[in-house]
């Protein structure tokens, strides 16, 4: 395997997170807290949450190729030590949340976050027939839209 390769597989398993034996996918999605954390100053600049929607996108779409690599290393469709379409996907389900000022809906945008990931309402659920890294990503995409509208309805309706 060459250097890149193995940096890939390396992110694609969020560091060695995506090992855990317990709840790979869960323990894996915490490198989102850190993506929130990096993404903050996005939230000062003239136009914010257009900034915050691009670098979510990005985010997604390069966890397209992460994930399609580690899946070919890996020899397993979806194979559970990839969690880097949970981690860099996450910030999606927090676009637009205050959660500095709120900071419970960071626990809230992770818990819903992973029950819609893990109910997979459709067409989440019928997305992961797609091939390769976008079949592995998608779903996370459309779990963390679901998850976004939720959150906001729960912000609006509790704090705001």
């Amino acid at each position: 395997m060459t250097r890149r390769n193995k940096l890939v597989v390396a992110a694609a398993t969020g560091f060695g997170l995506g090992y855990s034996p317990i709840a790979s996918g869960t323990v894996g999605s915490l490198w989102g807290f850190v993506l929130l954390v990096l993404m903050l100053p996005l939230e000062q600049l003239p136009g914010g949450i257009v900034w915050q929607c691009m670098v979510a996108a990005v985010l997604a779409l390069v966890a397209i190729p992460v994930c399609g690599i580690a899946e070919k290393h890996f020899g397993k469709k979806d194979d559970g030590r990839i969690v880097a379409d949970e981690y860099l996907t996450f910030p999606i389900c927090m676009l637009g949340i205050p959660w500095m000022a709120c900071p419970w809906m960071l626990l809230i945008g992770f818990l819903t976050a992973r029950v819609f990931d893990i109910v997979k309402p459709p067409p989440a659920r019928q997305s992961q027939s797609i091939g390769g890294g976008l079949g592995i990503v998608i779903d996370d995409v459309l779990a963390c839209l679901y998850a976004l509208g939720l959150n906001h309805l729960l912000y609006h309706w509790i704090w705001a």
